[in-house]
């Protein structure tokens, strides 16, 4: 049997005179014949099934030839597969479809021979139709049978090339709507790695991820390592870059280590300042020798952990380190942070503090040292104002769920030091588990459909913007997934709605510039979520490093009230895709709601403005930037008469405005002459007050004039010695 084609149409002439009065005799008859016939039942029309359904495959050559993309609708985009046989694509209807055609549009790389194969579960597959002389084109199958999966499953290809496929389109009826409802629940991929405590082999698995991660700065793995609750001897957990170390339980305290917990810098000779992306969650331990060790720098939060000891912020040797951020934990020895710049700890109880270097922030913190800068750095609140822990997958029972803390006012100490936190417990099958391949079509339609969304780790391309529009929307990542925006779109969107909780998630910008990476609400977003806001988890962004990214805002915060909870926000000043224009951002996070509270804010490199905050009543609890290295002269960082761009600026119009323990950095590698009017930039007026502002010139890369508008003591020399300013006005 062949496949149908495509073919060009003859043209017909017109009818010979001597054959047109048959003609007419045969018409009149047919008509006659019409008139008289019962009308057969209404048959549904084929409806396509497979646009925007997920789609998976046995290989893809490269990144951009995602399996998704053969099911996107976009015939200018294509799946491609590794060079050998066999090979699979296969997509998801989401329930069971009685199937009539199939659709293959192949790129010049096709298949002589391959099976259309139908599945019920994935699993065992049964073949609807076969050839072994394909020659390209457009394939267009007709089939019948009942399938839930559909794949072409190829064996000889027509080229030393893999197989490639612009579209591959399933038709059929579906129950009636031709819409399948897509599941919740189900596998949470091959790269969540779950334990219990008669787990064969624990450490040699840990050991060989750790081997893969430890040095993988901006490679493609991504791990999550979960722990169900119990007790577990002897561990010793290294955590390398993008791997999430988590506990399954309610508490920290229900699953237990007797071992420890380890970031240390032995890949980077150790300088702990590039340990990155990387999380430890709901764990308690019970270090070997008594002290914990998580030398980290940025997008490395230690959350809800318990440790049975001390913790120690620096690499081995002590060499340097520029973290960090501490949540919703307890430490019940000493925090020695050493040799780390600066940090903040929020909502926890340590059993003391030894030292600071620039910059040590504490807000709702048990034993924290009273405020003291600039000797000790150190600045204190007793209270959080605002706070919501991120959200977290466990176990209720034996089943999967997430947990969503509640909001708090006026945090202090842990949310589970009293027993079971407040807040809401939603099982897992209310989320869509979006896994690598899916298109961005299928998670809009997951959202649509009412279901919360958990992304398993994984690199995830998405040609059309992820919208969240519907109020009280779960978006959880597991060991760190990545989104990155294709053809200059925005990754994720986030309507003006109450109450959406975005967690856990890295965004990495594409080679075509997008307008905005990330927008939490529209542009003139108004509504009040004061009673229940939007909050922001361990959500990070970057521009290049993994490859040339552009542009030109990453993070923009329209909607009012929105709770930012430990971000980095970070343009590439190393790896692949790095230059001045090559991964430019001109800024990195606006401002444009009212009421916002950023509770630990990370924001470095950006072309101009690394934070512009113009909505009212803002506050921001610790701040840490380093200007652009790569800038290459005065010039380029002029903002008119201006020399240099603030790191942190809050526009004229704002009449209320606070922010307590910020700090920038300047290290103009390329042109060290540059100079820095100020770090910070902010109207004059009694509402707009700060404390605790620092700038430092390192090594005497370029210079701050002051460090608030036109007050503060000049950076000079290459003692890299701080200019403070306590107080402002």
């Amino acid at each position: 049997m062949h496949a149908a084609r495509n073919r060009p149409r003859r043209r017909r002439g017109a009818s010979p005179p001597h054959r047109r009065g048959l003609v007419a005799a045969l018409l009149a008859a047919l008509c006659s014949a019409l008139l008289l016939t019962v009308p057969a039942p209404a048959q549904a029309a084929p409806t396509l099934l497979s646009q925007g359904r997920p789609a998976t495959a046995s290989s893809q050559e490269q990144a951009g030839t995602t399996a998704a993309q053969a099911v996107d609708g976009d015939t200018g985009t294509r799946w491609s597969s590794a060079f050998s046989d066999p090979q699979w694509l296969q997509v998801d209807l989401g329930a069971s479809a009685e199937i009539s055609q199939v659709v293959l549009q192949w790129e010049a790389a096709y298949a002589t021979a391959y099976q259309i194969q139908f599945s019920a579960d994935g699993s065992d597959w049964t073949t609807a139709w076969s050839t072994t002389a394909g020659n390209g084109g457009t394939d267009t199958v007709n089939v019948t049978g009942s399938a839930r999966y559909v794949r072409m499953y190829g064996t000889a290809r027509s080229t030393g090339y893999g197989y490639s496929l612009w579209e591959f389109q399933v038709y059929g009826t579906s129950g009636g709507s031709g819409d399948p409802t897509l599941p919740g629940g189900g596998d949470l991929g091959p790269n969540v790695l779950v334990f219990d405590p008669g787990t064969p082999n624990i450490q040699a698995t840990l050991d060989e991820v750790f081997r893969q991660q430890e040095s993988a700065q901006f490679g493609n793995g991504r791990y999550a390592l979960l722990f169900r609750p119990g007790n577990y001897s002897g561990l010793n957990a290294q955590i390398g870059f993008y791997t999430q170390i988590a506990g399954l339980g309610l508490s920290p305290d229900d699953t237990h280590f007797n071992g420890d917990v380890t970031v240390d810098a032995g890949w980077f000779n150790g300088n702990a300042t590039q340990n990155f992306w990387r999380s430890a969650e709901n764990l308690s331990l019970s270090p070997v020798n008594g002290t914990d060790r998580w030398a980290v720098s940025q997008a490395a939060p230690f959350r809800r952990m318990h440790v049975q000891g001390g913790l120690n912020l620096a690499p081995d040797g002590y060499g340097w380190a520029s973290g960090g951020f501490i949540a919703d934990s307890r430490i019940d020895g000493t925090v020695g942070p050493y040799s780390q710049q600066q940090w903040y700890t929020r909502d926890s109880s340590v059993g003391g503090w030894l030292n600071g270097v620039w910059n040590m922030a504490f807000s709702g913190v048990e034993g924290a040292p009273a405020t003291s800068f600039p000797n000790p750095p150190y600045t204190t609140l007793d209270t959080t104002p605002l706070s919501r822990e991120k959200p977290f997958l466990y176990l209720d029972g034996q089943d999967y769920a997430v947990f969503v803390p509640a909001l708090r006012h006026n945090a202090r100490g842990t949310t589970w030091a009293d027993g079971s936190p407040e807040g809401q417990s939603i099982p897992l099958d209310d989320f869509y588990v979006v896994r690598p391949g899916t298109s961005a079509a299928t998670i809009n339609a997951a959202v649509d459909q009412g279901l919360h969304l958990l992304f398993t780790p994984g690199i995830y391309h998405v040609d059309h913007t992820i919208e969240i529009d519907r109020p009280d929307t779960v978006v959880l990542g597991l060991g760190f997934a990545t989104l990155v925006p294709d053809n200059g779109v925005t990754a994720l969107r986030v309507g003006d709605v109450d109450g959406v909780k975005l967690a856990g998630l890295l965004i990495d910008a594409g080679p075509t510039p997008s307008e905005t990476l990330i927008e939490v609400g529209p542009e003139g977003s108004s509504a009040d979520h004061g009673a229940n806001p939007i909050s922001l988890h361990d959500v990070f962004v970057r521009v290049g490093g993994a490859g040339a990214g552009r542009a030109g805002t990453a993070m923009e915060i329209n909607a009012d009230d929105t709770l930012i909870d430990h971000t980095w926000v970070w343009r590439a000043d190393h790896g692949t895709g790095v230059g001045w224009e090559t991964n430019r951002a001109d800024y990195g996070i606006r401002v444009h709601g009212d009421d916002v509270l950023a509770a630990g804010l990370f924001v470095e490199h950006f072309n101009k403005y690394d934070v512009e905050w113009f909505g009212e009543r803002g506050r921001t609890i610790f701040f840490q930037n380093e200007k652009a290295y790569d800038a290459p002269n005065q010039a380029a960082v002029q903002d008119g008469s201006t020399l240099g761009y603030a790191a942190y600026r809050v526009d004229d119009s704002v009449d209320v405005h606070e922010g307590w323990a910020l700090g920038s950095y300047c290290y103009y590698s390329a042109d060290p002459s540059i100079r820095q009017d100020h770090g910070f930039s902010a109207p004059v007026t009694s509402g707009v007050r700060f404390h605790n502002l620092l700038v430092v010139s390192l090594g005497g890369y370029g210079q701050y004039n002051h460090v608030i508008n036109d007050t503060g003591s000049p950076t000079s020399g290459s003692d890299t010695i701080p200019s403070t300013v306590t107080s402002y006005p």
